[in-house]
């Protein structure tokens, strides 16, 4: 099974990592992927809802630093880079978007 995290760390990253899970689950339906955001691309995704946003993972720090809350639907993780490190870890592929 594809194990994908793909990193977007600006808006035009963010746009990208979006079509790019959109296009790996087309071809691969069964695949696990995550759209991890920080910096820049966490105010883009809030800004900007997408139907991909369940796969969508934002940044703690990057909410705080811009004094930002996610909505409910959308999961938060500690640290972007800690949450790429530990799914590298666990054998999943890294994207950047």
């Amino acid at each position: 099974m594809i194990r994908l995290v793909i990193h977007a760390p600006t808006p035009e990253a963010l746009e990208r990592g979006r079509r790019n899970l959109a296009n790996l689950l087309k071809a691969e339906p069964d695949a696990q992927v995550e759209l991890v955001a920080n910096a820049g691309a966490v105010v883009a995704a809030l800004k900007n809802p997408h139907e991909s946003d369940s796969h969508l993972h934002l940044c703690r720090n990057s909410l705080q630093a811009n004094d930002l809350q996610a909505p409910e639907n959308i999961a938060v993780v500690a640290a972007a880079v800690l949450h790429i490190a530990q799914r590298q870890h666990d054998g999943w592929a890294y994207l950047r978007a």
